[in-house]
C-alpha cells in the first residue's frame, strides 16, 4: 500500500469524524479568523507576523523538527483540507507535499514564497539514495540571506491581501513593521560579520545550508558532513577523512552542528580535525517558545553571533 493511498483514507476518515458539523466555512475559523496552513516553523512565524490576530496558522513540520526527513501525519492532511492558503517555501524543499495536498482534496490555494527570487544551484553530486526524496537543483535554504527572508514576507503579505481582502490594511501594517525589523536585522548582520578577518570567515556545518548566508555575508564553505540534505546516509570513513583535512587546511578553529541533526558525527570530525565543536545552530527549524531560536529575529541573531564567537577565538 503506498503512502498516498494511506493517506488519503486517513483523512477521509478524519474528515469524516472530526470535522462533522463544523460551522465555520473552509478557510475561517469559528472566530472569524483566516486559517492557512504553513509548511515550516520559519514560515509559521513569517505568516504569523504578516497575519497577527487575523490568522490562525497551522505548521506541519514544528519546532525542532527536520522538513528533509518528515513524515506527515493525517491530521496535516486535514489541515491542508480545512485550509484556505498554504505557505510553502519550494525549490523542492517540501518533497511530501504533492502527494499530502493530493490525498487531502485540498482546495487551499498553495503560495511558494521563493517566488521571484534567484536560487543557488544545488552540490554537485548530491544523489537521493535508494529509499530517499529525490533532492532537486536548487538549493532550497534561502532564508538565510535576510533580504530573501524580507521577499518572502512580501510574498506573504501579498498572498493574504488578495485572499482575505477585509484584513488587508491590518495585513500591509503588519507587514510593512516587520519588513523594517528585518532590514534593520540585515544591516546588524553585516555589521557583526566585520569583526571577523576573511581568513576565519569560513564554515563546516552538519549539512549544506548556509549557501545563501555565504554568499549575502562574506563567507566561504569548507565543507560539510552531509551534503544539502540531513536524509542522506553517514559520510564514508574516506569522506569523513577528506572533510578532516580540509579543516585543517583551511585552518578553522570551530564547526558547527545543527538543530535538526544529531550531534554525534560532528563531534567525532571536531575531534579528528583537533577543532573546537562549536554550540549548535539553528537552520531548517526554530525552537521551542523561551529558546534562542523560537523566532526567525531571534534565530538569525543567535546564529550570527555564535559564528562570530566561535569563529574568533
Amino acid at each position: 500500500m503506498t503512502k498516498k493511498i494511506m493517506w488519503t483514507g486517513l483523512i477521509v476518515a478524519l474528515l469524516a469524524t472530526g470535522c462533522a458539523g463544523a460551522a465555520a466555512p473552509q478557510g475561517s475559523t469559528a472566530s472569524g479568523k483566516f486559517k492557512v496552513v504553513a509548511t515550516t516553523s520559519i514560515l509559521g512565524d513569517f505568516v504569523q507576523n504578516v497575519g497577527g490576530d487575523k490568522v490562525e496558522v497551522r505548521t506541519l513540520v514544528g519546532a525542532g523538527r527536520d522538513a528533509h526527513t518528515f513524515e506527515p501525519s493525517p491530521a496535516d492532511g486535514v489541515a491542508l483540507a480545512e485550509a484556505q492558503l498554504v505557505f510553502e517555501n519550494g525549490l523542492e524543499f517540501e518533497t511530501w507535499l504533492d502527494d499530502l495536498y493530493t490525498a487531502s482534496d485540498s482546495k487551499a490555494e498553495r503560495v511558494v514564497v521563493t517566488e521571484g527570487l534567484e536560487p543557488l544551484a544545488a552540490p554537485e553530486g548530491e544523489h537521493a539514495e535508494e529509499g530517499e526524496h529525490e533532492r532537486g537543483e536548487f538549493d532550497p535554504h534561502i532564508w538565510h540571506d535576510v533580504t530573501h527572508a524580507i521577499r518572502m514576507v512580501q510574498n506573504v503579505r501579498d498572498a493574504l491581501v488578495k485572499a482575505d481582502p477585509a484584513n488587508a490594511q491590518t495585513t500591509q501594517s503588519n507587514a510593512e513593521a516587520y519588513i523594517a525589523q528585518l532590514q534593520e536585522l540585515d544591516a546588524w548582520v553585516l555589521e557583526q560579520v566585520k569583526a571577523l578577518p576573511e581568513d576565519r570567515c569560513r564554515l563546516v556545518t552538519s549539512h549544506d545550508t548556509f549557501g545563501y548566508f555565504a554568499a549575502r555575508y562574506g563567507f566561504a564553505i569548507v565543507g560539510t558532513a552531509l551534503g544539502v540534505s540531513t536524509e542522506v546516509a553517514d559520510p564514508s570513513a574516506g569522506e569523513i577523512a577528506k572533510l578532516v583535512e580540509d579543516i585543517k587546511a583551511a585552518s578553522v578553529p570551530a564547526i558547527f552542528a545543527e538543530n535538526v541533526s544529531n550531534p554525534k558525527l560532528m563531534e567525532q570530525i571536531a575531534n579528528e580535525a583537533g577543532v573546537q565543536l562549536a554550540p549548535k545552530l539553528y537552520t531548517d527549524a526554530l525552537d521551542a517558545p523561551g529558546s534562542d531560536g523560537e523566532t526567525y529575529l531571534k534565530m538569525i541573531r543567535y546564529n550570527v553571533t555564535t559564528i562570530v564567537t566561535a569563529l574568533s577565538q
